[in-house]
């Protein structure tokens, strides 16, 4: 797959031969870091050229050659570049047949993935356990800070640019959430397998159930919430500026949550939405997601990496246990969280045994009572995203800061709601509209 216009080839050998003057400089600490406890890693390409990487004490030994990597990862030159100017990462080429294992384990190369962004990028790995959150004055920030529409804008932006997520209570009003979660069920009884706008999974009865519908913008009110001005105030906390992009489906997104899901995307775990690739192209995107219900662990709630975005990390990688480190929103109808889609994050299952007991508002009404009824729904939420569905992305002047094909250009049709931040997502419980709005140049 040829290199997008804007994305310059890099020469195989050329670029390992300078990669220890790299490693004497900074990189070396932050590589032994992140490949403490991996064996060694060989990449090579088509025409047989191969580098080994050798972790130590002070780094990795970068060595000419296979013939003593404990693992052989063989792929095309064109993948190979699109990992060092993160166009790919290790679990796309991995799911999508793109690598051949030569020797040891496939999933190594996954394993590597911190080790590879931290010695081609020189982006530090993710010390969940030690994220330095700090505003921009250096004070230590509180990871599980939430705030409202009348909070210090400053200390707000600080946040979310340090964090990679924020969250705010009582945005939308239990009236205007009433008129969201009515509408959530109409496109919920409307959604129909196949359709290509809707995603479906099997419950643990085996019964098929409507997930997310990317339609929300058939619905008077839900399709209000990309130009909404509360949310646009939000969008305007990130930097640099973002503006609207339609995104996902049709650029509102209804999430659905049920439980005891068995198969489908109904519950994600630890995962950044670049996770599979396209990091250079798509991020940075705001995703903003307005509550209908109650989200809670009994529910499942969302949960983030405090300043996650600005490191890197195998995200697939569930052996650790990540939940202890995260911010976990219990958010109320009306609330409102905003994340970059780097942000590593969380959709876990609910831990409640028993649909009816739990909680699905956190005040009863039709919403909840439908929601309860159909399907063995708990809670539902209408997400707003502006990422790569619906979302805030670059501004114009971003656009031309970057290679044009890094960024989608602003569309002809745009309108007030094409405001600048890379993608907001609204997230709302008990029938989640999803809508990816905005998108941001951040990255220019």
């Amino acid at each position: 797959m040829p290199l997008p216009p804007g994305f310059s080839p890099v020469d195989f050998p050329q670029f390992h031969r300078q990669l220890p003057a790299r490693l004497a400089a900074e990189r070396g600490r932050l590589v032994a870091r992140a490949a403490t406890g991996l064996g060694s890693l060989a990449l090579r390409v088509s025409d047989g050229a191969a580098y080994t990487y050798r972790p130590h004490a002070g780094g990795v030994e970068v060595i000419p050659g296979d013939d003593t990597a404990d693992t052989i990862v063989e792929m095309d030159l064109e993948a190979w570049q699109g990992l060092v100017h993160e166009l790919e990462a290790p679990a796309g080429l991995l799911y999508a047949g793109r690598i051949r294992c030569r020797r040891g384990h496939a999933i190594e190369l996954m394993a590597w993935e911190s080790a590879l962004r931290a010695l081609y990028n020189g982006r530090p790995p993710y010390d969940p356990a030690n994220p330095g959150l700090r505003c921009r004055h250096g004070d230590a920030l509180d990871p599980h800070a939430t705030f409202t529409l009348a909070s210090g804008r400053e200390e707000m932006a600080d946040f979310l640019g340090a964090a990679g997520y924020l969250f705010v209570r009582d945005v939308f009003r239990s009236s205007e959430v009433a008129a969201f979660v009515k509408e959530a069920h109409e496109l919920q009884c409307e959604a129909r397998q196949g359709d290509k706008l809707s995603w479906w999974g099997k419950n643990a009865a085996g019964e098929a159930v409507v997930c997310r519908v990317t339609r929300g913008v058939a619905k008077p009110h839900l399709a209000t919430l990309p130009a909404d001005a509360r949310l646009l105030s939000l969008k305007d906390l990130a930097e640099p500026s973002f503006v609207y992009k339609r995104g996902e489906g049709q650029g509102v997104t209804v999430i659905f949550k049920h439980p005891h899901m068995a198969e489908g995307l109904g519950d994600l775990p630890w995962h950044r939405d670049c996770g599979m690739g396209g990091h250079a192209v798509v991020c940075p995107v705001l995703v903003a997601s307005v509550y209908l219900t109650a989200a809670t662990p009994e529910t499942g709630e969302l949960a983030m990496l405090p300043g996650s975005h600005r490191a890197s990390m195998n995200a697939h990688d569930q052996s650790s246990e990540l939940s202890a480190y995260a911010a976990h929103f219990h958010a109320l109808p009306g609330d409102v969280s905003l994340h970059f889609s780097d942000t590593v994050h969380v959709a876990p299952p609910g831990s409640a045994t028993a649909t009816a007991s739990a909680p699905s508002s956190a005040s009863p009404g039709p919403a909840r009572a439908i929601t309860a009824a159909r399907a063995a729904t708990t809670t539902s939420s209408i997400n707003v995203t502006t990422a790569r569905s619906n979302a805030w992305r670059p501004s114009p002047i971003a656009c031309e800061r970057r290679a044009a094909a890094k960024l989608m250009p602003r569309p002809a049709e745009s309108t007030s709601a094409n405001l600048g931040t890379d993608a907001l997502a609204t997230k709302v419980p008990c029938s989640t509209a999803h809508t990816r709005v905005f998108e941001t140049g951040a990255t220019c």
